[in-house]
């Protein structure tokens, strides 16, 4: 072969191995929380189910609702409210699996006497804004014909942080009760300076699903991509299911780069369990709730059986040996 040929199919096999393997990554979008540690594992995965994923933290899943409006992502991980809420605004997303259930509990400072729903009225509770805890949080208010706000003249008056801030106000009685998420609810607890009073899932929501998300255009135009995808998130699951020691070591030095402790992760998975599963009906309930309280800006929740896709799931499972 001639050395101008050689030189030509060189170049040649380079774009095409270059091509397929652009055409092989999936960019993921994720929260750093103990019960999302499953999506992140997909990570050490990929090469074993031939792909290559691109992970990107983000403070809160509206952030990777908005990151994937704008074709940044291909993949999100958030809570159901994000979702349900991205789906409302016409961001043309697919929720298609579940990730963790639960991961949330109600904690009210030691020796306050707090211990009922009841007890709340006339107090300070802190949330975080538009997370799946303000949803709950209003959900238990509402059943027990309570009015909240973060203005005052209100039966329980609120203040929005973060999940950090939350654990901070909490410790500095600076509030007199939080709903927290996991492992900070747990770190609370285990730290002395919260103590539980409930995990809210005695409303119609129930215990709360975690969404996996994808954009329409990568679900339509990237089946066989999407399918290793999420071949590979059922192998994660499943993985961090079956072996326990497996996960909390990924996610205590990996995750949260030693800032988790062993116990507090026990304690946040003990509240917030992996899990592959998702139904229209429990979205369906989320959003109706988000709308009757005004936590979402929408009127209606949007009709979960037009966004909820889970025959990737399903052919996932299966091919992990899962009934």
């Amino acid at each position: 072969m001639t050395r101008p040929k050689q030189a030509l199919l060189f170049s040649l096999l380079f774009a095409i191995a270059g091509s397929a393997s652009a055409q092989e990554v999936v960019r993921l979008g994720n929260l750093k929380l103990a019960h999302f540690g499953a999506v992140s594992y997909v990570t050490q995965l990929g090469a074993k189910c031939g792909i290559k994923v691109d992970e990107k933290l983000f403070a809160k899943g509206p952030d990777v609702m908005q990151a994937m409006a704008v074709n940044e992502l291909d993949v999100g991980a958030t809570a159901s409210e994000a979702s349900i809420s991205a789906r409302a605004a016409g961001i043309p997303i697919y929720v298609v699996a579940g990730f963790a259930k639960g991961g949330a509990r109600l904690l009210a400072a030691p020796g306050s006497g707090i211990r009922t729903i009841a007890d709340l009225k006339g107090k300070r509770v802190g949330v975080t804004r538009g997370g799946i805890q303000e949803i709950l949080l209003a959900a238990e208010l509402g059943k027990n014909n309570m009015t909240f706000s973060d203005q005052p003249g209100k039966d329980v008056q609120l203040t929005y942080l973060n999940y950090p801030d939350l654990n901070q106000a909490l410790l500095g009685k600076n509030l007199d009760v939080i709903m927290q998420t996991e492992p900070q609810s747990s770190q609370a607890i285990n730290g002395g300076f919260g103590v539980e009073m409930m995990k809210p899932y005695d409303t119609p929501i129930g215990s709360p699903v975690r969404t996996l998300v994808m954009t329409e255009k990568f679900y339509k135009e990237k089946p066989e991509l999407a399918q290793k995808f999420m071949n590979c998130f059922v192998m994660a699951t499943k993985t961090f299911i079956d072996d326990p020691k497996v996960a909390s070591k990924y996610v205590r030095e990996t995750l949260f780069k030693g800032q988790v402790s062993e116990a507090d992760f026990d304690a946040a998975i003990g509240n917030a369990p992996y899990s592959y599963d998702i139904t229209p009906e429990h979205l369906q309930v989320t959003g109706d709730t988000m709308a009757k309280y005004g936590v979402g800006k929408f009127a209606k929740g949007p009709t979960a059986t037009e966004y909820v896709k889970t025959d990737l799931l399903e052919k996932a499972k299966v091919a992990n040996g899962i009934r």
